[in-house]
């Protein structure tokens, strides 16, 4: 699905694999995915917290983490679109959102 992806600076750098079979395909047709593990959430708070997606998404928006602590997304313009999280204080309702940028991750050719 992806190799060497790795998050520094609030950007992701890495290449992403085009999938045409799985699981993911089934839900969410062909095409490039990103998966990201998410952990070390401000005081207090904890996965069921954390709503996660893509900031131009044009899928599913925001969804919480399950207690796997890990999104996959379908990536499908990484210049404009970036990976969001929100995390939602549960005792205040504040929330912290931060972004990550997507663009520097690379697309490796489909195969075929």
């Amino acid at each position: 699905m992806q190799d060497d992806v790795e998050v520094s600076e609030g950007k992701l750098t890495g290449t992403l694999n085009y999938l045409t079979s799985g699981q993911l395909v089934t839900d969410w047709g062909e095409g490039y995915f990103l998966a990201v593990g998410f952990d070390g959430f401000s005081t207090g708070l904890t996965y069921a917290n954390v709503r996660v997606g893509l900031h131009n998404s044009a899928g599913s928006g925001l969804v919480t983490l399950d207690s796997d602590k890990d999104a996959v997304l379908h990536i499908t313009d990484p210049v404009n679109q970036k990976l969001m999280a929100v995390q939602t204080d549960p005792d205040t309702g504040a929330s912290y959102t931060q972004y990550w940028d997507l663009s520097s991750l690379t697309y490796a050719p489909k195969e075929g």
